[in-house]
C-alpha cells in the first residue's frame, strides 16, 4: 500500500515537473516573440508623446536618435538611468525631454516625459503610464482632458515654490475635487525636475563639440 501511495506521489510529482516545464517554455516563448513588438510599441507610443511636447519647429535633427544617458537623481524621482532626447536646432541645443517620475501618484508611480526649453521654459508634459483610479486620474492624460497642458510655457522664473502646489494647498494649479493627490504628485514632480534642469543647465544644453570632448 505504502509503495503504491509512494509510486502515485511520484507520478504526480513527475506530472507537475512536466507541465511546470512547458509552462515555462511557453512563457519564454511568447516573451521572445513579442518582446520586440513590445518594445517598438512602446517607442512609437513614446515618439507621439515627444512630438507633443517638442515640436518640430523647435529642432531640426533627429531628436529620438540624439540621446544620452542621465544619473539617477532625486529631483527626476529616478532611481535607474534614464535616457535624455535632446534636439537641436542649428547645431545647438534647443530643447530637451527629460523623463522623471511622480512616486506619490494616489495609486503609485506616475512616469512622466517633461520637455524644458533652453530659456528655461516648460515645453509641455506628458504622462506616459500610471495606475491612478479610472475615472478619477483620466484627467491628467492629454487624450482625455487638457489639464496638462497648463504646465506649458511655465518656469521658475517669477514664480515662488510655494506657487507649485495645487490650489487646494494654497498653490496655483487647478484640480479636480475629490482626485488632489494626483495632481499634487505631478505639479510636484514637475516643479523638481525644472529644478533640476536649472541646475545641470549647462551639461544639458552643452554644445555638441563640448559634449564630444568630454
Amino acid at each position: 500500500m505504502r509503495r503504491t501511495i509512494a509510486k502515485a506521489s511520484l507520478h504526480t510529482a513527475a506530472n507537475l515537473l512536466f507541465f511546470a516545464l512547458i509552462g515555462t517554455a511557453m512563457l519564454a516563448l511568447t516573451y521572445e516573440l513579442t518582446h520586440d513588438t513590445i518594445a517598438r510599441s512602446v517607442e512609437n507610443e513614446k515618439l507621439k508623446l515627444v512630438s507633443q511636447i517638442a515640436p518640430a519647429s523647435a529642432y531640426d535633427n533627429d531628436i529620438m536618435k540624439d540621446t544620452s544617458e542621465l544619473a539617477a537623481d532625486e529631483l527626476l524621482g529616478t532611481k535607474t538611468p534614464t535616457t535624455i532626447y535632446r534636439g537641436r536646432l542649428n547645431g545647438e541645443p534647443s530643447i530637451v525631454v527629460l523623463q522623471a517620475i511622480a512616486p506619490d501618484g494616489y495609486s503609485g508611480r506616475i512616469d512622466l516625459i517633461v520637455s524644458i526649453r533652453r530659456d528655461g521654459r516648460l515645453g509641455g508634459v506628458r504622462v506616459v503610464t500610471h495606475k491612478e483610479t479610472p475615472g478619477l486620474g483620466d484627467y491628467i492624460e492629454i487624450a482625455k482632458s487638457g489639464w496638462i497642458t497648463g504646465f506649458d510655457g511655465l518656469s521658475l522664473t517669477g514664480r515662488k515654490d510655494a506657487d507649485w502646489k495645487v490650489k487646494k494647498d494654497g498653490g496655483a494649479f487647478d484640480y479636480v475635487a475629490g482626485a488632489t493627490i494626483t495632481p499634487r504628485a505631478i505639479v510636484k514632480a514637475v516643479h523638481k525636475t525644472l529644478r533640476y534642469a536649472e541646475r545641470h543647465h549647462d551639461e544639458l544644453f552643452a554644445p555638441a563639440a563640448k559634449e564630444n570632448a568630454k
